[in-house]
């Protein structure tokens, strides 16, 4: 997390406390969401799942949305780029963060929520010619040895030699 905020950049300037109890709402949505869905989601279908993730979204949203609806309709553009976004990087994203959870678990999956600003932080950098910080490249290395640590293999535990069928008491080694 303090790599993400180095990459970002923290001001907290005229900042309310409202939005940061949000943030870390958020947060935490992201790191038990993975263990719910393999915990108890496991057997349903995962399309099923993100159909009533995203709807119980949209239905939280419509009171926030009606009291802020534009005075004009937006561009084409803009519309085009709301339904990409809505496509690729929500429902696309979804399916493919799922079977990543299905394939490595939960723990390793998230994982990719902390590379997610790296890799945005980059393309800034490279393509909309934003500045390169000393805290975007502190929080880029701390990403990068935090993501590399959290999917590392594990050495294979020594197996638990087989019990004697004759002897019943504790196993000696």
């Amino acid at each position: 997390m303090a790599g993400v905020a180095a990459i970002v950049g923290v001001n907290l300037g005229d900042t309310s406390v409202l939005p940061v109890i949000q943030i870390g709402l958020v947060a935490v949505c992201y790191a038990v969401g993975p263990v719910i869905l393999q915990r108890w989601l496991t057997g349903v279908p995962a399309l099923g799942v993100i159909a009533a993730s995203l709807a119980v979204t949209a239905l939280v949203y419509v009171p926030i949305a009606a009291f802020s609806v534009p005075e004009e309709v937006p561009s084409a553009e803009a519309l085009g780029s709301v339904v990409g976004l809505a496509v690729v990087c929500t429902a696309v994203a979804f399916l493919v963060f799922f079977a990543l959870i299905a394939e490595i678990g939960p723990v390793r999956a998230t994982v990719i929520t902390y590379v997610n600003p790296a890799v945005a932080a980059v393309l800034g950098v490279a393509i909309l010619d934003e500045s390169f910080t000393i805290g975007m490249g502190i929080g880029l290395v701390l990403v990068l040895a935090g993501s590399v640590l959290a999917t590392r293999s594990r050495a294979p535990s020594e197996p638990e030699p087989p019990l004697d069928p004759v002897y019943s008491g504790p196993a000696v080694r």
